[in-house]
């Protein structure tokens, strides 16, 4: 197993290199969101309406003040605007502003035509199977790393 260990471990280096390409990349062509502040974008979409910042920092396990950093650069560029919560005066409710949406929009039309260009001589199994596998093994890593609800992603950034 240590040279099959060893061998992943090569690939994953290959993985996250080729990651922060493609989000460089993105970044260059479709700059409408920051870079860094994709991820975090969908994330508040994903929560809706009724997304407090606490609720974001939980969801993406990152330290509450790198979570108001971030909402605070995505509401500086018209992205995410703050709502009222009407049943606690002191809160606010994050939403994804129709320039968000549009960006948003955007930007998963250009990782899906990236992909489709990457993709292009796998089978529909083949990429079924590298979407499992890899679901698969993202969680087995959270698992083998010991994480839980109550530990964050701080220090992986």
């Amino acid at each position: 197993m240590e040279s099959g260990a060893r061998e992943l471990g090569l690939r994953l280096y290959d993985l996250v290199r080729s990651v922060r390409l493609l989000k460089q990349r993105r970044a260059d062509e479709r700059p409408a969101i920051p870079a860094g502040m994709l991820g975090m974008l969908v994330q508040i979409d994903l929560l809706s309406s009724d997304c407090h910042a606490r609720d974001l920092a939980d969801r993406t396990r990152l330290d509450a003040s790198t979570v108001s950093r971030s909402v605070a650069a995505l509401v500086a560029h018209g992205l995410v605007e703050r709502r009222p919560d009407p049943s606690d005066k002191r809160a606010t409710f994050l939403a994804v502003t129709p320039a968000g949406r549009a960006a948003l929009a955007d930007s998963h039309r250009w990782y899906g035509e990236v992909l489709a260009r990457a993709l292009a001589d796998w089978t529909p199994d083949e990429v079924a199977a590298l979407s499992a596998a890899l679901g698969r093994f993202t969680g087995d890593i959270e698992v083998a790393l010991g994480n839980n609800d109550n530990d964050n992603l701080e220090a992986a950034r």
